[in-house]
């Protein structure tokens, strides 16, 4: 469970934000900002939080402003690779050949030579623990062909998200005018692994891997904050420090994207006080006190006193937004992949298809209506529009293959459309 920690942010005990009134600045709960951070926020500076269940945005500061995504890059690159491991394509076991374009990437990498190879199951660690740029692009190209038709396939994949202001030019990260995202792209993202790949989630709060005999340590520090686990870091010199941060705090789980921050040391502290505070709005709203994170953050003006930030810098109008995670694949087989990722053991997903639309919105309301009204038969299976030319299938994953039968046979009994998937 996370628990409160100061840091960058001076923050005032629930009981006392209760009893005071918004409209009192110096004697509400305050979070000011270190000026250096106000001062990365004028070029480069973006936050989102966002509540992963329901997608609704808790805050938002320069979310939907173009900004370099550095490493988080990799977070696409693991999603295609998670995608080909669970239906097959991929295996942990296979191995992955080195070319000279991938062994030529700049740091940090893991140094294999051209033509040596490594196995799938240590280029995902490379990726989420070090953040190899050479094991990313030996990765794309294994999956792509070549880096720059995998980074073409990054971009349509985001864009099937819902990332609609995202475009990849290289499968790592490394320096590219072209590559660019938001952060509110960033959080449609990081929450899109978690609903479609959760058997692979588990990799981001890995601290340590074994590589030809040595240990590879990582350098997400903010896993060392109590209920946080994962996702990734960036840095380039043009996008400043980023982070994609997600934690659990009384079983709510919330996304906080920071980019373009001044330091490490800083980033992180602004990561963790606004992963804080989200928890605390959210426990404060479950009391009936309409409160949002923006009221609760307070920057400084370069003159001196601590001011209330204007409206468009915080989340007051945005209450109620959330992001949207469109068309997805299907998963038809995935793997559950062990702790040390050692082993892999196929589990089948059987699949229950309910429906073909023209349009997403009628595809996104029949997996509403059957939630509603067979929730007994579909209780934890997800529900997953997918894109087949002009039409949206809607399918629900996560079933046996005696429970797809039950649930198609309680469709069928009301007459409506339905037909098991079975695993390939």
């Amino acid at each position: 469970m996370l628990k409160p920690v100061r840091r960058l942010f001076v923050s005032i005990g629930l009981a006392a934000a209760v009893a005071m009134t918004v409209t009192a600045p110096a004697a509400q709960a305050q979070i000011p900002y270190f000026r250096s951070l106000l001062a990365a926020s004028e070029s480069k500076y973006a936050a989102i939080v966002v509540d992963a269940k329901t997608g609704e945005v808790l805050y938002a500061k320069n979310a939907d402003d173009p900004r370099y995504p550095a490493s988080i890059t990799k977070l696409m690159t693991l999603y295609l690779t998670f995608e080909a491991l669970s239906s097959g394509k991929l295996h942990l076991s296979d191995r992955v050949v080195f070319s000279p374009h991938a062994s030529a990437q700049a740091p940090t990498k893991l140094g294999v030579r051209p033509g040596d190879s490594v196995s799938v199951n240590t280029l995902v660690h490379a990726m989420v623990i070090k953040s190899a740029n050479d094991a990313a692009v030996a990765m794309a190209e294994k999956l792509g062909g070549t880096e720059s038709r995998f980074a073409a396939l990054m971009t349509v994949r985001a864009r099937e998200l819902g990332m609609r202001n995202t475009h990849f030019a290289d499968a790592s990260g490394l320096p590219n005018s072209r590559q660019l995202t938001t952060a509110r792209d960033l959080a449609i993202l990081s929450r899109a692994i978690m609903r479609d790949y959760p058997q692979y989630y588990h990799l981001f709060s890995e601290r340590s891997f074994d590589f030809r005999g040595h240990t590879i340590m990582g350098h997400n520090h903010m896993l060392n904050v109590p209920g946080v686990d994962g996702l990734k870091t960036g840095f380039t010199n043009a996008s400043g420090f980023n982070i994609a941060v997600s934690g659990v705090r009384d079983g709510r789980r919330l996304i906080v994207i920071v980019m373009g921050g001044p330091s490490t040391a800083l980033r992180d502290e602004n990561a963790e006080d606004l992963l804080l505070t989200g928890f605390d709005v959210i426990k404060r709203r479950a009391l009936g006190q309409d409160v949002t994170v923006a009221q609760n953050l307070y920057t400084p003006d370069l003159s001196g006193p601590v001011i209330r930030p204007p409206k468009e810098q915080g989340d007051a109008d945005q209450d109620g937004v959330k992001i949207e995670l469109t068309s997805a694949p299907a998963p038809r087989a995935h793997l559950r992949v062990e702790k040390h990722e050692r082993h892999a053991v196929r589990r089948e997903s059987w699949g229950v298809q309910v429906g073909e639309f023209r349009r997403h919105a009628e595809a996104r309301e029949q997996i509403a209506l059957v939630k509603r009204k067979f929730g007994r038969h579909f209780d934890g299976a997800e529900g997953l529009t997918e894109r087949r030319g002009h039409i949206y299938k809607v399918v629900f994953t996560g079933f046996s293959k005696a429970e797809a039968r039950g649930a198609c046979r309680e469709l069928h009994a009301h007459r409506l459309a339905c037909m098991v998937v079975s695993p390939s």
